[in-house]
């Protein structure tokens, strides 16, 4: 496997969330008529790991979170040659008239977020929908999809790809930049 150059490590990255988490508080307050949306299956590692210190900081542990499988929602889906594994959507909440967090790892054509938002459509007609992303890939995109929150901006051309590495899932947090897909 070829390494990647790596754009965010360990204690930089834990400051990036902090600081996403700081914006989302000034801009949103204690979370009333409020909740977080991770979109499944990348989007719900940051997802956790902003709910949990939301929680801390505001002190609400009742900021509601739920987690969305866009599988069949995208335009996309019927382009694999193998069957698409769907993760479970875990919302025990409906959304209408209600402020909405949405959130992914990293935002490159746009096409993820437009699932999200159809299948958030599911849950209520939310008051407003907001976009927070670990990495914003700003070439290349395919949609008019912008994120209001963005941990880092890359610009990755051509055959680049990005890869977030969580500890829980990699043993490290880190952000990699990889010059093609591997």
């Amino acid at each position: 496997m070829q390494a990647g150059k790596s754009l965010l490590a360990n204690q930089r990255f834990e400051l990036t969330i902090e600081r996403l988490c700081h914006q989302l508080l000034e801009d949103w307050g204690n979370f009333d008529n409020a909740c977080l949306v991770g979109i499944q299956p990348r989007g719900t590692a940051l997802a956790d790991r902003i709910h949990s210190r939301l929680q801390e900081l505001t002190g609400n542990h009742h900021i509601e979170y739920g987690k969305l499988d866009i599988t069949f929602y995208r335009d996309d889906f019927r382009m694999h040659d193998k069957p698409l594994a769907a993760h479970p959507t875990e919302m025990d909440f409906l959304v209408a008239g209600k402020k909405v967090l949405l959130i992914d790892d990293v935002l490159y054509t746009g096409r993820t977020i437009q699932a999200a938002l159809a299948a958030l459509q599911h849950y209520g007609r939310p008051d407003v929908v907001e976009l927070l992303v670990l990495v914003d890939r700003r070439f290349n995109r395919h949609l008019p999809i912008q994120a209001d929150y963005i941990g880092i901006s890359v610009d990755a051309v051509d055959e680049a790809y990005v890869r977030v590495h969580w500890m829980e899932q990699h043993g490290e947090d880190e952000i990699l930049l990889f010059d093609k897909k591997v």
